[in-house]
């Protein structure tokens, strides 16, 4: 192979290459998804009413209102600085609870409520299997509250 076909292979590689990255790099971009804490979203105002977003901080303790048999889920979900109320509709995540760290997908209203679709919960990767004696059940809480089962 002559220098000059080395060459124009060298930049058809690194053109190909180039192309690739490209379409990767924009890719990932319009597809990652950032989400926003109480703070953040309270901070943008009206610009973010009514626009798909995902918000994201801690269940406040004594919060949280579930309503099983119709399926109604409020709470309040807070950072370090600030707090939104949120409601939602349809069963939360088994390991939902008040403390727990949580991802809601919806969209903020006029009324200064969090109008969740999806309610994510964020935990940790390990795993603690119940010690010796311990009830597996004591681990995860049920939302009924006494009364309701």
């Amino acid at each position: 192979m002559s220098s000059s076909k080395k060459i124009w292979a060298g930049v058809g590689v690194l053109a190909i290459v180039g192309a690739i990255a490209f379409l990767i790099a924009g890719g990932l971009k319009e597809n990652v998804v950032y989400f926003l804490t109480p703070s953040e979203l309270l901070a943008r105002g009206a610009e973010v009413v009514d626009q798909p977003l995902r918000l994201g901080g801690q269940v406040k303790p004594g919060s949280l209102d579930w309503n099983p048999e119709t399926m109604d889920l409020r709470f309040v979900v807070q950072d370090s600085l600030q707090e939104v109320r949120v409601h939602s509709t349809g069963a939360p995540p088994a390991m939902f609870q008040e403390g727990q760290g949580v991802i809601m997908e919806g969209q903020y209203r006029n009324d200064g409520t969090f109008e969740s679709t999806n309610v994510m919960v964020k935990h940790s990767n390990e795993y603690e299997a119940p010690h010796e004696g311990q009830d597996p059940k004591k681990m995860y809480e049920s939302l009924v509250k006494p009364g309701d089962e």
